[in-house]
């Protein structure tokens, strides 16, 4: 099969590898998508993400779907042909947190492209029948693909403790940030979104903004809100959401970028505002398949541009051309 490697820091080439074999209680699944995510870029340009270093050749991509084309022992549950959407951590099923329900934060889990795992940017790939979700008809391959960014979402929103009739501020209008306001309005929340690219917040009022306004600029309206999730990863902008947080508001922490900010301490105080992030999602596939599959959420829309094995670097650099959301890799 055909591969793209990244081989070290800036460098790609595909490769030609064997087809893996599926163990007992895997399948075997031929990929037709792959959303790019900004970790995937990050690892092309900086070589490392935190802690996580591309110290030896590593497949990118975590966010695939496909079709199951053979079964390994004991599978039962899923059968040939059925196309898939594949939840790219796999746990330790012993874990203690795993037992408690949030695998997500199970330190051994294994993720696709988060050395030294390989990912899916390939023509097939093995991963654990239980974490190929199957979907229906009316979820095309890229949507299938796209259920990783949604889940991203939905565990932001459960993070917010999003209510009806919520104010909720959502900086960077990113396809995780577009994804975010979608299901906040989706939970009847009154969506604000901002972005330092005026040119992402055209769309703003397809996935679920009341109101946006360009960073730097005064917002529409002047609420204190009572969620503030932050998909930009600026210190800028956490700083600035939390100043419009009511009190006992609370902020979400999901774009990645800073490894350390200023805390305004005495606000955090006084206001009682309570602050967390979010790694990842646990349990959210079958909620995204329902979203997607019912069509209150677009996720074909946020494909702005598609790409070939042998075209995964500009896939890799596609965030930066003006209007762009989401690239493809199809294998």
């Amino acid at each position: 099969m055909t591969a793209s490697v990244l081989v070290r820091q800036g460098e790609l080439r595909t490769e030609q590898r064997p087809v893996p074999t599926p163990g007992p209680g895997d399948v075997l699944v031929r990929i037709t998508s792959v959303g790019v995510c900004g970790s995937d870029t990050h690892y092309f340009t900086e070589g490392r993400i935190g802690p996580y270093v591309v110290d030896a050749p590593l497949v990118l991509g975590h966010e695939p779907a496909g079709v199951i084309v053979a079964l390994g022992d004991g599978v039962k549950d899923r059968t040939l042909g059925q196309r898939v959407s594949l939840e790219p951590g796999i746990p330790d099923p012993r874990s203690k947190q795993t037992l408690a329900g949030c695998y997500n934060l199970d330190p051994g889990v294994r993720f696709f492209a988060t050395p030294p795992i390989d990912g899916v940017f390939s023509e097939y790939a093995v991963h654990p029948a239980a974490f190929c979700h199957p979907v229906p008809d009316s979820v095309s391959d890229d949507a299938a693909a796209l259920l990783e960014p949604l889940s991203v979402a939905l565990a932001a929103r459960a993070a917010g403790k999003i209510q009806i009739g919520d104010a909720v501020l959502v900086a960077g209008a990113g396809p995780i940030g577009l994804l975010i306001a979608n299901v906040a309005q989706l939970a009847g929340a009154i969506v604000t979104l901002t972005d330092v690219r005026a040119e992402r917040l055209t769309v703003a009022q397809k996935y679920g903004a009341a109101h946006t306004f360009t960073a730097g600029e005064p917002p529409p309206v002047e609420p204190e809100f009572d969620v503030f999730i932050d998909a930009s990863g600026s210190e800028r902008a956490i700083l600035g959401g939390l100043a419009r947080l009511a009190p006992r508001g609370h902020c979400v922490l999901v774009g990645m970028g800073a490894d350390t900010i200023s805390l305004p301490v005495p606000l955090v105080q006084g206001r009682e505002l309570v602050i967390t992030g979010t790694f990842r999602y646990a349990n959210t596939w079958p909620t995204a398949i329902a979203l997607a599959a019912s069509g209150q959420i677009d996720l074909d829309g946020l494909v702005t541009s598609t790409h070939g094995l042998d075209d995964v670097e500009a896939a890799l650099k596609a965030g930066t051309n003006p209007g762009a959301l989401k690239a493809v890799v199809r294998p």
